[in-house]
């Protein structure tokens, strides 16, 4: 196919990607029966990349009405947004709290006036008598074991490579110590990480520690090179997302060191970017479209009145009483497998991924897809 082909072709997947938006906007109505209420844009490109398109697409599937707003780290926005989901009928508010305070206000608030209200994929905490009446998110301790785990099976390639030497001097990097999600992966990463920890013959070290503000990528930067500056002996890091992993390899280059193991989490473009480069060594992929679908489909049933009791296989306590959960299982991806995990679930493509330096990184075939092929085409 000429140049002149495939840039028609890439215009054409354009236009019917801005007709499928505004197909997609005329769905969300002011009087919706589910509100969705997204937390911010920094904290991660997953709220606004993925989980926003999955549940549209799910709800524009079952022709429900819905709205989907985003509160950008300002948790008296998302009160506002909840007030007026509220006031314009909304018989389900499915929830991403920015902490379990404000969260729990939402809560009342739509019970209150009649509404369920599903935590989604952050849970709100128990602070009143009042609680979410569903759950669905991952086994997110599990997801810490995965970085822990991940961690360690770097740090032994670096040393196999000779690449890190001598004790093993880690620094950590929490998420938001208002996000109930970050305690629990903390805690499945120590559970790994604190025998070695702990183990004096070992030669692993807890050298520095830090829980992120709203999980604050520019933050992250300040925070690590703080503890670099304090600790310069640290030669791997814990970080609880690709962001906050990002903020590692910036500090590395911006001061001219090596780059060290690393964790993250959710798979964002960045982040496999990275991995495929080298850069970072794992992300956690949660099966986002699985998870958005699943909360769609249980807040369509709370919409349509049907049964939900198959829809929600577990229980989560949340800190006063169990309630009925569904949490899917965290799956760690390094450059080994990025091609069986993200790339074959369609979660990610390679024509997003393989994009200005990191075409170099992706296998040969990667970029023989049309898709990759017309995209290469565009930015020549």
């Amino acid at each position: 196919m000429s140049k002149v082909g495939f840039r028609v072709a890439l215009l054409v997947v354009l236009l019917m990607s801005v007709f499928g938006f505004t197909l997609t906007a005329m769905a969300q109505t002011a009087k919706a029966d589910i509100a969705v209420l997204l937390p911010d844009s920094k904290s991660s490109a997953r709220w606004e990349n993925d989980d926003r398109k999955f549940l549209s697409a799910a709800f524009d599937a079952a022709g429900v009405t819905y709205s989907i707003v985003n509160a950008e780290g300002d948790a008296a926005t998302q009160q506002s947004q909840a007030e007026q989901a509220i006031t314009n009928g909304a018989k389900v508010i499915l929830l991403v709290d920015l902490d379990s305070g404000s969260g729990a206000t939402i809560i009342g608030e739509g019970h209150a006036a009649g509404a369920k209200v599903i935590d989604y994929d952050r849970l709100t905490l128990f602070t009143t008598n009042d609680s979410s009446d569903a759950y669905v998110s991952f086994d997110n301790v599990a997801v810490g074991k995965t970085q822990g785990q991940g961690l360690v099976d770097a740090v032994k390639a670096a040393q196999a490579a000779g690449t890190l030497k001598g004790d093993v001097n880690v620094g950590i990097l929490n998420g938001s110590p208002t996000d109930n999600n970050a305690t629990l992966f903390s805690q499945g990463a120590h559970s790994i990480l604190d025998p070695l920890f702990n183990d004096k013959s070992s030669g692993w070290h807890n050298v520095a520690e830090q829980s992120v503000t709203n999980w604050d990528n520019q933050v992250a930067l300040t925070d690590f090179t703080q503890m670099v500056t304090a600790h310069p002996e640290i030669n791997a890091a814990y970080a609880a997302n690709d962001g906050l992993a990002q903020a590692v390899i910036t500090e590395r280059q911006n001061d001219n060191l090596p780059l060290i193991p690393v964790t993250g989490q959710d798979a964002t473009v960045g982040g496999i970017q990275n991995v495929l480069a080298g850069r970072q060594s794992m992300t956690v992929y949660k099966g986002i479209k699985a998870e958005a679908e699943a909360a769609a489909s249980l807040a369509i049933a709370y919409v349509k009145g049907t049964d939900t009791a198959s829809l929600t296989t577990s229980t989560i306590n949340n800190g006063q009483k169990d309630e009925p959960a569904l949490l899917l299982t965290p799956v760690g991806v390094t450059k080994d497998n990025v091609a069986s995990t993200v790339i074959a679930d369609g979660f990610r493509t390679w024509a997003e991924v393989c994009v200005g330096e990191f075409a170099t990184f992706c296998p040969a075939d990667a970029m023989m897809t049309p898709e990759a092929t017309a995209m290469a085409t565009a930015s020549s």
